[in-house]
């Protein structure tokens, strides 16, 4: 988010408080059922719809009124018994104060810090996401009925595809897939809001919490090589919006049912993401559905006039983004130029109520507006359901499920409880616990470093930095040295923090900083037996150097694991917990560096040299690949099996002269025949190790041909499965041909083509022809 230029706080809301009640821990709140001047209005009859409560409120304010509301920080309206509220509050990965929305000042201290976006994503196990996702809306609430929250609206998840390794951000969403961050997304949503996973319906449009899918859309660059978010346009093709950059986003709104959206900062071939009307009003609202509230990303708007001179005013830049359907500006720009806007013409006034219906109609599902919300629904949920143990248990169990065994020469791990009678932990990572928790953070229920976790195991472990800092510019190789000398096993935790990756700052590289690998291979070298690597870091980086290091034989990812990280991580080195995680995004050579980062095509285009991106069009070498993970035990696939394999989809109805194949159109198809079509596939999974595990399958479909800048594979579905040792255990997906075989085009449509698809788990494949 970008900091605001002036502040934002209202002195309003003080003057609502024979309104609101007096008890420090009361939340603020309207209607209240014993006060007859505010009770009788038909804003405050929960017996009607709420669009007709919404209506009825926005009609009786003033001009001066409305014009306040556009703004995150919005005022209370004393005479209707309105009390100020804050949409700005956060919850990437667990309640945060990095808002103005949120406050850790009383009862409650603090709150479950679960493992940062892409480590969660490892886990690809979507029922765990929708878990993580309940236990965040609870503790939402609950900060909010403790009267230490301004308001119930969190500006999470981020659904952006991680489409370039360098993005600052990437550790903020689910990876480089559009359909793990799809599912991603409507996981965390319908636990965040309160819905059921198994299908339910909110209860009566009411939301435990609020949740904002963002960015919209396209938005995957930060600051790189002179080049910002506020500035940036993205060129993208329409084949790329349709099968990567837009997916996600449609299935957070159909199938999430979020109740918020929040517009990015860049253009998109030309046009400001938030003056959008396409993109808004016909894509979002129309064409998907959306019912909710449009916030901008902060100072969005101002951008389009001041930085982007797309805007020839901040008027027009006001008119712009409330004529294309945003509702909320993250700033003051709409506070101060909407009025002077509605005045000269250039914006209508019904385009502010417009606005201002679905702001107060998500405040009136979230309970806002029906009394006392401590004695409504979900008005039970208190200080005792923040930092559960069942919440902190959810946290460990994600790190875990998610951390990835990347390397395991002559089975090292794990290490023997006991025979192992001394460890060194070496490295800047390896007794900072702020680091385990990324961005986006509010303060941990409680932290423990590996180091800490680690003498649960061995008494005598011992601890040296080895760098002055993450970034490593002097480093105490000769300290270090003796350390690892003196000690059986040896572990190494090295990598990234919020100095290396973050909002607002981009990669120039993808090695280690400083001098991380001199010390790396310092300590390697000198050690009894090789060593253990543990990798901190939400981007990739080049450990080719590691990787083929014989004296380096065991390395592990954990991303930025959360408040549980340390115990996970020793759990795992010492054998309590078998790693099944597997890496939600391709991780690049560090010569990528030379694909500039501002070009947004996925697909490779061979005569110029540039490779593509993700594991679905990267055609360069891959130091790991998408989906990649081991275990210490082995799993084996076989296709049980497949209930077609030929599907006939009629006479071509949409072949063109620029397609080499034939193909149908999706759309030309129709919903019933895909539904009819659908081809069942069971793949049986055999655990034939020694050690019980959590596994991920992970079935992908591949095109015997690729032409027309079909995926080299594309990810159609995954699911966990627990096994015991020697267990077996059968996987049935369900695939539709119109979701899952389909492909899009350069117009944008989405088309089957005919001839030979494979579907591919493991080493396994079973063919499926499609005739046309």
């Amino acid at each position: 988010m970008r900091l605001h230029r002036a502040a934002l706080v209202s002195t309003l809301l003080c003057l609502t408080t024979l309104l609101i009640h007096t008890e420090s821990t009361q939340p603020p709140f309207s209607c209240d059922l014993s006060d007859p001047s505010t009770k009788s209005y038909p804003f405050c009859r929960t017996s009607l719809p709420i669009s007709q409560r919404a209506r009825d409120l926005v009609s009786r304010l003033t001009l001066d009124e409305k014009v306040a509301q556009l703004v995150n920080t919005a005022p209370a309206i004393p005479r209707l018994g309105v009390p100020a509220y804050e949409w700005w509050s956060e919850a990437l990965h667990g309640v945060a104060d990095a808002g103005y929305g949120i406050q850790f000042n009383g009862r409650i201290n603090g709150a479950t810090s679960f493992p940062q976006v892409i480590l969660t994503a490892a886990t690809f196990d979507a029922h765990l996401w929708y878990r993580i996702g309940q236990a965040i809306g609870t503790e939402a609430r609950a900060v909010y009925n403790e009267g230490q929250a301004k308001g119930m609206t969190f500006w999470a998840p981020n659904i952006n595809v991680f489409r370039d390794p360098r993005w600052g951000r990437g550790q903020e969403t689910p990876g480089e897939d559009p359909l793990v961050t799809g599912k991603y997304a409507i996981s965390y949503v319908r636990g965040v809001q309160g819905d059921s996973f198994e299908g339910g319906k909110l209860k009566d449009g009411h939301l435990q919490a609020s949740a904002c899918c963002k960015h919209f859309t396209a938005y995957d660059l930060d600051r790189w090589q002179g080049v910002d978010r506020y500035g940036f346009d993205a060129q993208v093709s329409k084949q790329d919006l349709a099968d990567t950059y837009q997916p996600p986003f449609q299935s957070c709104i159909q199938q999430g049912q979020a109740s918020g959206i929040m517009c990015a900062y860049n253009r998109v071939n030309g046009v400001p993401n938030c003056a959008d009307y396409n993109l808004l009003s016909n894509i979002a609202r129309g064409k998907w559905g959306f019912q909710g509230y449009i916030t901008s990303d902060c100072d969005a708007v101002s951008i389009i006039h001041d930085n982007q001179g797309y805007a020839k005013s901040p008027e027009d830049a006001v008119a712009d983004v409330l004529k294309a359907g945003m509702d909320v500006n993250c700033g003051s720009y709409l506070k101060n130029y909407t009025k002077s806007a509605v005045q000269q013409r250039k914006l209508p006034e019904s385009s502010v109520d417009r606005a201002l219906q679905n702001l107060f109609s998500v405040r009136m599902r979230l309970g806002l507006f029906s009394g006392n919300p401590n004695k409504m629904l979900y008005g039970d949920i208190g200080p005792s359901q923040v930092c559960t143990k069942e919440h902190q248990n959810l946290a460990l169990e994600a790190a875990r499920n998610g951390i990835v065994l990347l390397k395991n020469s002559a089975r090292l791990l794990p290490l023997s409880k006991t025979k192992t009678t001394s460890v060194a932990i070496i490295g800047p990572n390896g007794n900072n616990a702020h680091t385990f928790v990324g961005n986006y953070a509010g303060p941990p229920c409680k932290s423990v470093t590996l180091f800490q976790a680690t003498q649960q195991y061995v008494k005598n472990t011992m601890y040296h930095q080895g760098c002055n800092a993450i970034n490593c510019t002097s480093v105490s190789i000769p300290e270090a040295v003796g350390i690892a000398k003196a000690a059986d096993h040896v572990i190494l935790i090295v990598g990234l923090d919020q100095s290396q990756e973050r909002e607002d700052h981009d990669r120039k590289d993808l090695v280690l900083p400083g001098k991380q690998q001199s010390l790396i291979a310092s300590v390697a070298k000198a050690a009894k037996k090789p060593v253990i690597m543990v990798l901190l870091c939400g981007g990739p980086v080049d450990i080719s150097f590691a990787k083929y290091d014989p004296k380096i034989g065991s390395i592990l990812w954990a991303g930025y694991p959360g408040e549980a990280g340390g115990i996970a991580l020793a759990e795992i080195i010492f054998g309590d917990h078998n790693p099944g995680g597997k890496l939600p995004m391709t991780w690049y050579p560090k010569d990528f560096i030379k694909v500039p980062m501002t070009d947004m095509r996925m697909r490779p285009e061979p005569s110029s040299g540039y490779p593509g991106r993700t594991y679905r069009f990267y055609t360069g070498r891959k130091v790991y690949q998408f989906g990649y993970g081991l275990s210490y035990t082995r799993y084996v696939y076989e296709f049980v099996s497949v209930t077609r394999n030929k599907l006939h989809l009629g006479k071509s109805m949409a072949a063109g002269s620029s397609e080499s194949l034939q193909y149908m159109s999706v759309s030309e198809l129709g919903t019933e025949f895909c539904e009819r079509a659908t081809i069942s596939a069971t793949v049986g999974v055999n655990n034939l190790g020694k050690m019980a595990g959590k596994h991920p399958v992970l079935l992908f479909v591949k095109q015997a041909k690729l032409t027309n800048g079909n995926p080299i594979k594309q990810l159609v579905g995954f699911h966990s499965v627990t096994l015991k040792a020697g267990e077996r255990a059968e996987v049935e997906f369900a695939l539709n041909p119109c979701d899952h075989l389909s492909r899009a085009n350069e117009d944008g449509l989405m088309v089957i083509e005919g001839g030979s698809h494979h579907l591919v788990v493991g080493d396994e494949e079973y063919p499926i022809d499609i005739v046309i």
